[in-house]
């Protein structure tokens, strides 16, 4: 039994609207409404919403529209532009997971609410989950070739893997099909993580500290790869991989909608 915790108050800037509730499954899903069923399906029994004040009402009337969600599922909703000073850009991901720690209670999950990770990845991290201890997480990876857009350049979580620990992680810009920089089989992240509660203390502490050197830098971002190697470094956690063979889907531009619905169709 786990925690989802979904983060979902991202600006989309460049998709020029609410990509978290683009439709784009084959009967009018969401991206979200595909984390929430698979997790279920692994184990979940709640469900955190990270959201932004202005679009909370757009994400509940989302579920109300497609019937509600499960009755077994506990669901909360938390405003991440309500935790920390207020700006108009999110802090970053690892603010987005710290803005939830008051709705979180045992082992938690961490998903984007704007990625496909497919059924059995989130299995193999519920899995993973049981035996986790305080200073331990654990990251789902993914093969490059399976994360990369027909077009266009995205940035990944770059892994090092030694057997199935994560000994570093590096945030890589620039990368495309095209490119031959890493083999194709390299293991990246793309934010989906479980954590024990024990790393809720150790992003308040970081978070702290990103404020006292960036909290000036209106689009400076508390990121949860670097918050995760950060507490790497220090020893303070380890980290272990499982890898899927799952098809990453995602958008970036309206364009990319056609494209993931039918990936999704074809599913």
């Amino acid at each position: 039994m786990f925690t989802l915790v979904v983060m979902a108050a991202g600006l989309g800037s460049r998709f020029g609207s609410t990509k978290q509730l683009a439709q784009v499954g084959p009967n009018g899903e969401a991206f979200l409404d595909f984390a929430i069923a698979d997790a279920q399906a692994a184990g979940a029994k709640r469900v955190v919403l990270i959201v932004r004040s202005e679009i909370e009402a757009d994400v509940q009337r989302h579920f109300e529209l497609r019937g509600g969600l499960p009755d077994d599922l506990d669901v909360a909703y938390v405003r991440q532009d309500g935790h920390g000073p207020p700006r108009p850009k999110p802090w970053g991901t690892a603010h987005a997971v710290l803005s939830a720690a008051e709705a979180v209670s045992g082992p938690f999950m961490v998903c984007n609410a704007d990625d496909y990770y497919g059924p059995t990845a989130y299995a193999a991290l519920a899995q993973a989950m049981q035996t986790m201890t305080d200073n331990e997480a654990w990251l789902c990876g993914y093969r490059l070739d399976h994360t990369l857009p027909a077009e266009g350049t995205v940035t990944r979580g770059v892994c090092q893997v030694d057997g199935d620990r994560l000994v570093g992680i590096v945030e890589q810009e620039g990368i495309s099909l095209d490119d031959h920089t890493f083999p194709k089989d390299t293991v990246v992240s793309m934010n989906l993580w479980a954590f024990s509660p024990a790393f809720l203390d150790a992003l308040r502490d970081g978070f702290a500290r990103f404020l006292d050197q960036h909290g000036d830098n209106a689009t400076a971002e508390y990121l949860l790869p670097h918050a995760v190697a950060t507490e790497m470094k220090s020893g303070a956690l380890t980290v272990g991989v499982v890898t899927t063979e799952e098809t990453w889907i995602g958008v970036t531009n309206p364009d990319d909608l056609d494209v993931a619905r039918a990936a999704l169709r074809s599913r």
